[in-house]
């Protein structure tokens, strides 16, 4: 059976990725933010892909969206809502590297329920509903089903930001665990690493924002995965602000 929901999050990430490479493919101007972030053409024209997508489709369910809030601020969005980052990882788009997501996430009751982070340029969707239901498309392939793995005996694959990396904390953080490999990389890619069983660990310190882990989060956990504050308690949403001061994600274990 057809999940209505997911299946309208996978077609406007795949719609706004491909809004998001028309403009990769020209020069395109940077303009900065509030918070001193970076913001392209290429974000709002996702966005508002994304936006008429599901609020034509699920016109009750608010949606929370990055640039929309830089705009009017944040809404009350109740107990379910969609939390969406049109462009994670505007950096690695401006550097042009390729690792550079859509995030579509849907939060029910404080937990992401249902994720989709398609990266366009790389041409590799990851998605989930729920417990067991994640999965990876690339090319335009069939979906194919994937798990977090445990932990190997030979150490851990470790994934960080590259563009909001903090080396002295990461190497204080790690020196109590194997590690095998240490490989940076851009925006939410790094739950799909995790989530596919191709890394291990990710331990972001600084803040994001809730519509940056959302939909990878709904993603690893449904693949055996786990997101937990340094408390140790799950990653919630729903904070105030949509703040999130700090995090570890695992593979399963």
């Amino acid at each position: 059976m057809t999940d209505p929901l997911l299946d309208t999050a996978k077609r406007a990430a795949l719609a706004a990725g491909e809004a998001i490479l028309e403009v990769y493919a020209k020069d395109f101007s940077v303009a900065q933010k509030s918070n001193r972030t970076p913001v392209t053409e290429a974000d709002l024209a996702s966005e508002r892909i994304i936006l008429a997508f599901l609020e034509k489709a699920f016109p009750l369910i608010p949606v929370v969206s990055e640039e929309r809030v830089e705009k009017e601020g944040l809404p009350s969005a109740g107990s379910r809502f969609w939390l969406v980052d049109p462009l994670d990882g505007t950096r690695e788009f401006i550097a042009k590297n390729g690792e550079f997501t859509v995030n579509i996430g849907l939060v029910e009751d404080g937990r992401p329920r249902l994720g989709v982070v398609y990266a366009p340029a790389l041409r590799v969707l990851y998605a989930a509903d729920g417990g067991g239901s994640a999965v990876r498309q690339r090319e335009g392939g069939k979906s194919e089903p994937i798990s977090a793995r445990a932990a190997p005996k030979e150490g851990l694959v470790v994934v960080h930001s590259r563009s909001h990396g903090d080396s002295l904390r990461l190497a204080e953080f790690l020196r109590d665990y194997p590690v095998e490999e240490r490989r940076s990389c851009g925006s939410a890619l790094k739950f799909g690493l995790l989530a596919a069983g191709e890394a291990d660990l990710y331990p972001r310190f600084g803040a994001t924002m809730e519509w940056d882990t959302a939909a990878g989060q709904a993603i690893l956990e449904a693949a055996g995965g786990r997101v937990l504050t340094f408390s140790g308690a799950p990653l919630a949403y729903g904070k105030p602000l949509l703040k999130n001061d700090g995090f570890v994600a695992w593979g399963r274990g």
